[in-house]
């Protein structure tokens, strides 16, 4: 499926973490810190509001100044640097760099002018905000000709029967007080599994291509899933379950898949591709979308939601 540029890091030479030195802790960078944060192929102002220890590794959630709070993230210490003079001069010969390369200029100064204003008006306008992100997309992804503009959104076909199931999904979590339970049958892999076995039957052999778009999906999904798709209500499920080398495809089912599906089209927006495949991928997603629904009453059910104050199998409560 390509690779986003959301996930590029300190490039060019650049020294991860900027020169940080380690706090008493161990922590690179501290809660309230202003920092630089790489997003795409950018360095933008940040602020480090939490720091957390995962699995033996510290990570940061930061808050672009300037942007909408929707676009606050958790992200390693390689994605950060140190707010000084040096990294400053940094920062601002990147954005040259930059517009040198993709001829954007004026496309630079909209953005600014958006980031100069947003940060006192996205949280109350969120027409504004959906602006704003148009334009931090234009100015990452640039506008080769070949390729599809990044303001462009996939769209994904979202049958009504799962769109509702997407509010009753809320409905359970957010209003009930109940979790999926976990380990779901079937689980992502095997979904992605009985859909690519569908394709081969209905279609008398598999294009690689499915084949690759399938296994991008899983990718995403995984990388997905803690970031974006939890609830706070589950993330202890997910610290529980979730460890060692298990894969979230391989726990959790089609209740967060249909969760990812709401945020693809963004997070494609970053990914430069060529308009056969944009199309092919857009087709592919959304007949993987009529393929959920002709079995949502195996693969979604009322049943698979508990209250989240049940013990577990392992005999840990996941009440919050």
């Amino acid at each position: 499926m390509g690779s986003s540029s959301k996930e590029v890091t300190a490039s060019d030479g650049d020294t991860a973490s900027g020169g940080a030195s380690p706090t008493n802790d161990g922590s690179l960078f501290s809660e309230g810190e202003r920092v630089l944060a790489y997003h795409g192929p950018r360095v933008y102002g940040a602020k480090v509001q939490k720091v957390e220890l995962r699995k033996k590794e510290w990570k940061y959630f930061v808050h672009y100044l300037g942007w909408n709070k929707n676009w606050d993230e958790w992200v390693s210490a390689d994605r950060l640097l140190k707010h000084t003079e040096e990294n400053l001069v940094k920062q601002k010969a990147l954005e040259k760099k930059q517009v040198s390369e993709k001829g954007t200029k004026s496309g630079r100064s909209a953005q600014t002018r958006t980031r100069s204003s947003a940060d006192s008006k996205a949280d109350k306008d969120d027409t504004k905000t959906n602006a704003a992100r148009g334009k931090k997309r234009k100015n990452e992804a640039g506008n080769e000709k070949d390729n599809v503009s990044s303001e462009k959104l996939m769209k994904i076909q979202m049958p009504a029967t799962l769109k509702k199931q997407l509010t009753d999904d809320w409905e359970y979590i957010a209003q009930k007080d109940k979790v999926v339970k976990l380990p779901r049958s079937p689980n992502v892999d095997e979904i992605l599994s009985k859909y690519l076995e569908f394709k081969t039957k209905k279609d008398g052999m598999i294009k690689d291509s499915v084949a690759e778009i399938l296994k991008g999906l899983r990718s995403y999904f995984d990388k997905a899933l803690p970031v974006m798709l939890l609830y706070k209500k589950e993330r202890r499920q997910y610290q529980e379950l979730i460890v060692d080398d298990i894969s979230p495809s391989t726990v959790y089912g089609a209740e967060h898949l249909l969760r990812l599906f709401v945020k693809l089209p963004e997070l494609l927006s970053y990914v430069s591709m060529e308009e056969e495949t944009w199309s092919r991928m857009q087709q592919t997603l959304s007949d993987f979308l009529k393929f959920v629904q002709k079995n949502q009453s195996t693969f979604l059910l009322p049943a698979a939601y508990d209250s989240d104050k049940v013990v577990d199998s392992k005999g840990k409560g996941k009440d919050e």
